[in-house]
């Protein structure tokens, strides 16, 4: 199992190092703040990655007869989030502030 560090990650992903600790640090990005040090796992960025990847379209499944969804019989899937922005919406929405409508005073002069 292969670590690489936070430039070497970055390399890997095509990311600048400051938007890869951001989205490791939002969870999008499987990673380990190790004391000052963030550590990536190698296989988990290739999952990650792949998790990314478009999904095939129906169009191009038709007549194809039976599908299959993986080639590999021990296949597991690790983290990833269909979308980064969907990360991002939702943690925007629970960061929200609540707010409550004012009271007005009844009394009148």
């Amino acid at each position: 199992m292969k670590t690489l560090d936070l430039n070497e990650a970055a390399q890997f992903l095509k990311l600048h190092p400051e938007e890869l600790r951001r989205r490791a640090k939002a969870g999008i990005i499987p990673g380990a703040k190790m004391g000052k040090c963030w550590v990536f796992i190698e296989d988990d960025l290739v999952t990650c990655l792949r998790s990314l990847y478009a999904t095939p379209r129906q169009a191009l499944q038709v007549g194809h007869g039976e599908k299959q969804l993986c080639h590999s019989l021990n296949a597991v899937r690790r983290g990833g989030l269909v979308s980064p922005h969907q990360a991002a919406s939702e943690l925007d929405a629970l960061l929200q502030q609540k707010i409550k409508p004012k009271h007005r005073n009844s009394t009148t002069s």
